[in-house]
């Protein structure tokens, strides 16, 4: 596609953006430290004592100088009176003093410096030369107009190093320094370019190293985590369960052996399963840090499934071994879920069931199972009873919502209107 524009526009276009980058910072603004800053003021103040003093001891001197052998010589005379030394220390003090600042507002300080050397008597030039050299650096190191920097250095040294005669030249012969400003300044802004790439560098890297650190503490604080619900599902439940039945053994064990003997069966039944689950979630944790060649035949049973949706009817089981009357209702055609959505579910009932048993006793409870085509509704209902067990942390319904969130899925659980308490979790399924 053809330019519409025609060549006087496009010359005007590119003038204005040319402009426009000269006042346009090309990095971060300069954020001098506090011992820069020291160290700034204390070259100021001792660069400003020297050329006073030079000023003050140079007043009315004449000198003699002579241009070339053979040749005639010049007479050279130099400020002299109360006018003369209040110019001379005028010019030293403000050309020294705006160096405090040459870290914060370089190019400020090179046009400062700049004018007090082009007003500076040339028989006096050692008032401000040496500050014109440290403000020429300065900007070049710190300024953050790069090609404001670029038009103003050559500028100023142009004006200073023409602003002469041939009399008395700006740069007499043991000035000859002024030379070299100009690679000085070439090297300044390599400098200052290496600086800011360092710079940023390390800022990325710190950031880096501080992002993967927080990823890490985080992702230990997530497994933590989850241990700990895995934990907590297992031991709570079946523990709760086999209180529950070495109480009515305990009760009934003189009265009627055979009660007793079945609840002591419900017993060992539900320490069992709480060791297989236990086994499962520690043999995670460790399968991969043993090794299997030097592990004894018995170090890892084989690990069952984790628990799911088609183990409700031993869980319902267990607990009506426990003695609480349980109504398993599942409705909708079953399908295949992922392994953590079933989990999930099931830590639903299980943890609904394990308070009922511990805060209802002599209720009865329903659990519904609902396959819907666009989600999965979990449902643990009881009529309410008296507490068989001291209050809970209410650590286990944090741990379901945790659960349910990974998958999207919402719980609410409250009591009913009716009496007795109701739990329900909803979670999303995807649709084929």
């Amino acid at each position: 596609m053809t330019d519409p524009r025609t060549a006087p526009e496009r010359l005007r276009e590119a003038a204005r953006g040319a402009l426009r980058d000269l006042w346009r910072p090309s990095g971060p603004p300069p954020r001098p430290t506090p011992r820069a800053w020291r160290f700034d003021v204390l070259l100021a103040l001792f660069l400003g004592a020297v050329t006073v003093y030079y000023g003050i001891d140079n007043v009315g001197v004449v000198m003699v100088r002579e241009i070339a052998p053979g040749m005639e010589r010049v007479i050279v005379r130099r400020p002299s009176g109360a006018g003369g030394l209040a110019l001379m220390v005028t010019l030293a003090a403000l050309a020294s003093g705006a160096l405090a600042l040459r870290r914060r507002h370089p190019l400020a300080v090179l046009c400062v410096v700049t004018a007090a050397t082009l007003a500076t008597p040339q028989s006096v030039l050692r008032l401000t030369f040496y500050a014109f050299v440290i403000a020429v650096y300065s900007a070049a190191v710190y300024s953050p107009y790069r090609v404001a920097t670029l038009v103003a250095l050559p500028v100023a040294v142009a004006l200073v190093g023409t602003s002469g005669n041939a009399t008395t030249p700006i740069v007499p012969n043991e000035y000859i320094a002024l030379l070299i400003l100009a690679p000085m300044a070439v090297a300044a802004v390599g400098l200052r370019t290496w600086k800011l790439r360092t710079d940023e560098g390390r800022a990325r890297l710190t950031a880096l190293e501080r992002e993967q650190a927080e990823a890490l503490r985080r992702a230990v604080e997530h497994e933590r985590a989850r241990i700990a619900r895995e934990l907590h599902d297992v031991v709570t439940h079946n523990v709760s369960v086999m209180i529950i039945q070495a109480g009515a053994a305990r009760t009934v064990m003189r009265t009627s052996p055979e009660q007793a003997g079945e609840a002591l069966l419900a017993v060992e039944a539900g320490g069992r399963a709480a060791m297989t689950e236990l086994r499962h979630v520690m043999g995670l944790l460790t399968m991969a840090d043993d090794d299997p060649d030097d592990a004894e035949p018995d170090a890892h049973p084989e690990l069952s499934p984790q628990p799911g949706l088609d183990q409700l009817e031993a869980l319902v089981g267990r607990v009506r071994d426990a003695g609480l009357p349980v109504a398993l209702t599942v409705t909708g055609p079953p399908r295949p879920l992922p392994p953590g959505l079933e989990l999930a579910a099931y830590r639903v009932v299980q943890e609904a069931l394990t308070n009922t048993v511990k805060h209802a006793a002599g209720a009865t409870a329903a659990v519904t199972v609902e396959y819907r085509p666009e989600r999965l509704r979990v449902e643990v209902t009881d009529t309410g009873g008296r507490p068989a067990a001291g209050t809970g942390s209410g650590r286990g319904l944090i741990g379901l919502r945790e659960r349910l969130a990974v998958h999207d899925g919402t719980l609410h659980a409250g009591r009913r209107l009716t009496g007795g308490y109701r739990v329900e979790a909803l979670i999303p399924l995807e649709t084929s």
